[in-house]
């Protein structure tokens, strides 16, 4: 071999390694709930305790039963960018959570629609008056989502203007299972005009939750 076809062969290999080293996605799995999704590989897992702390305003871990994971596509990532109105770059969050028999019983899609931040009509009115700060929404999709096994939801994508004037982009799944026991929640936001720089990557999260009825 030539020392020149060497060189190339060469500089080959190392591309072909680091390609190796370096997968485009990473793979997020809840055997247990049987829920699953993937992530850019570049995004980073946010620690369990700093996030529950922020969904749950001080608390370090989940209340029995709830599963969630949180990444974040910013270079510099923090739990806080779950409700940030600044956030750069996409950030993603999902959530298992049990129903009380209740909760089970009077389930609908609406229910789903309001499960992180308030989207139908009478729950946007309703939060209003409770003082909700979000402001001048904006329903960009909703649609209803049956992929099998009795597992349905919906997905809904929608803007809202934070005190600070960012507008941000919020893109949800919300499914239940076969029979209503569980909520499973996947959030991906960050200002609209990361929403639109991040357009695929976005889709490629979205599209890639799976939740399997047990």
């Amino acid at each position: 071999m030539s020392r020149g076809l060497a060189g190339l062969w060469l500089i080959s290999l190392v591309v072909m390694v680091s390609a190796c080293g370096a997968p485009p996605y990473t793979y997020v799995t809840n055997s247990a709930d049987q829920a699953y999704f993937e992530v850019p590989g570049a995004w980073h897992k946010i620690g369990d305790a700093a996030l529950a702390n922020q969904l749950h305003k001080g608390s370090t871990s989940e209340p029995s039963g709830v599963w969630s994971v949180g990444y974040d596509g910013s270079p510099a990532p923090s739990a806080a960018h779950v409700f940030d109105s600044t956030s750069p770059q996409p950030f993603a969050f999902a959530l298992v959570e049990p129903l009380s028999a209740t909760a089970s019983n009077t389930m609908s899609y609406n229910q789903l629609r309001d499960l992180f931040l308030p989207v139908t009509s009478a729950t946007r009115q309703s939060a209003v008056r409770g003082g909700f700060p979000l402001t001048q929404f904006r329903l960009l999709r909703d649609t209803v989502l049956t992929p099998g096994q009795g597992v349905h939801g919906v997905r809904v994508t929608f803007n809202y203007t934070f005190p600070d004037g960012s507008t941000d982009t919020f893109d949800q799944v919300a499914f239940t299972n076969a029979d209503s026991t569980k909520v499973y929640l996947l959030v991906l936001h960050c200002l609209a005009t990361c929403y639109q720089q991040h357009q695929n990557e976005i889709e490629t999260v979205i599209s890639s939750f799976t939740v399997r009825s047990s």
